[in-house]
């Protein structure tokens, strides 16, 4: 594993390539996706079964062929090992916990004049999520984006993955069991997304699309925003961690390698003050790779994507990355909540040895759909409120617009908006 020193003089150039991690070539599969939305757009039902038969080899019989029998979601899940059924159960419970701790409320201020002013938080009726499919589907993907769509009040949702050679995953049906979901359809890519965005005959366009895919999946969410909302564009997987001598270097290339494993563009950088652990921690990377059912992915997203920094102090430490704000970080310290108030950017942080990233790909609680490629500098992991749209109320009496009104019609006057002045002023008379 490449490691590099900050007293280096290529690391300006070794860094900024670091932070280049995140840009994916959207502009190069605009055209191809933006014809797959056209298409959709101008033959709904059709377009999407031709797309199933091109990307996922096997063609719907009609359009109701594309769903998913909420039968066979159920008999899915009744067909789980009581130890696996188990455990979806712990995972659904802590998730759902913590997501209730985020409702939003709804408020109103009374003033002293008669002035009403507040917040009306009301659920979107129908949200889309997208679960990346195939044999290679996990169940924890669905219930990260559906249940906090339910916690938001959400009465319907409509969820899209792809399914190869007609083989929907028998674990993932489950997971639309056990979260109620009725509408599951057999379609992925951008064909998806547009579906979702636009409706079809079949489907009903929905208000929000949230979840991860690959490029065409980003690219799509992004030509489509502003006909729906989404939640974010996802990139490739990554983690960050922050490490001191007191770490234990198998930990730590272990927990590199939880996401090298995920495909060849995830990214995985340590920074830390000890030479000697970063050697240390190279050489168990080494020592793994050879062990792992997914090697070859690891491997190459090691090799290219993998970076060991060392810094002269933990202060430098945190200021990289902060610039490299990773979608997951592990603080691996002897103090590690000593360092949270200087964490500025992270989409989720991990502290102490004992929570590795993968406990809240699944069990932890927190969603495990998180900001990439530094985005987490302005964007949040998924939560309730993606699923939740804020209304103002405002309400004056007689007495508030006699005391606020002339100074609202002198500035309507100022930006040349006669009507807006004399709305208030007629009220004035």
């Amino acid at each position: 594993m490449k490691i590099i020193n900050t007293k280096n003089s290529t690391f300006k150039n070794d860094f900024e390539e670091i932070l280049g991690r995140g840009k994916v070539d959207i502009k190069g599969v605009s055209g191809i996706v933006q014809k797959i939305i056209d298409e959709v757009i101008d033959n709904g039902d059709d377009a999407i079964c031709s797309h199933i038969e091109k990307f996922d080899k096997w063609l719907p019989k009609n359009s109701n062929d594309m769903f998913i029998n909420p039968e066979d979601m159920k008999k899915a899940y009744e067909n789980l090992d009581s130890e696996l059924k188990s455990s979806l159960h712990t995972a659904y419970d802590r998730i759902e916990k913590y997501h209730q701790k985020q409702l939003p409320k709804s408020w109103l201020d009374f003033e002293e004049n008669g002035t009403i002013l507040g917040q009306k938080v009301t659920p979107v009726d129908r949200a889309g999520l997208y679960i990346p499919g195939g044999k290679a589907a996990y169940p924890s993907s669905l219930l990260m984006n559906a249940i906090p769509a339910l916690v938001a009040g959400v009465k319907e949702i409509v969820v899209c993955t792809p399914t190869p050679n007609n083989e929907p995953n028998e674990l993932l049906l489950a997971a639309c069991h056990l979260c109620g979901v009725k509408t599951v359809i057999k379609v992925g890519g951008a064909s998806a997304i547009a579906m979702m965005a636009y409706g079809t005959k079949s489907v009903k366009k929905v208000d929000v699309i949230t979840g991860p895919g690959n490029i065409f999946v980003a690219t799509a969410k992004k030509l489509v925003f502003g006909e729906v909302n989404i939640d974010m564009i996802a990139g490739p997987s990554e983690i960050g961690i922050l490490a001191d001598e007191s770490a234990k270097a198998n930990y730590l290339a272990i927990d590199l390698l939880s996401q090298a494993e995920h495909d060849e563009m995830a990214s995985s950088i340590m920074i830390t003050t000890c030479e000697k652990l970063a050697k240390e921690t190279s050489d168990e990377v080494e020592n793994y790779l050879t062990k792992l059912s997914r090697n070859e992915i690891a491997r190459k997203s090691i090799d290219e994507r993998g970076c060991i920094i060392i810094t002269q102090n933990m202060d430098e430490a945190i200021d990289l990355m902060n610039e490299i704000a990773p979608e997951h970080l592990e603080v691996m310290t002897i103090n590690p909540f000593e360092l949270l108030p200087k964490i500025k950017h992270a989409g989720a942080i991990f502290l102490g040895e004992n929570t590795p990233e993968p406990i809240g790909d699944y069990m932890a609680g927190p969603n495990h759909t998180l900001p990439t490629g530094g985005t987490a500098k302005f964007y949040s992991p998924l939560n309730v409120e993606n699923f939740m749209k804020k209304s103002s109320i405002i309400s004056f009496s007689k007495k508030a617009i006699i005391d606020l009104g002339n100074d609202c019609a002198l500035l309507a006057d100022t930006e040349g908006l006669t009507a807006h002045a004399e709305s208030v002023r007629v009220r004035l008379r």
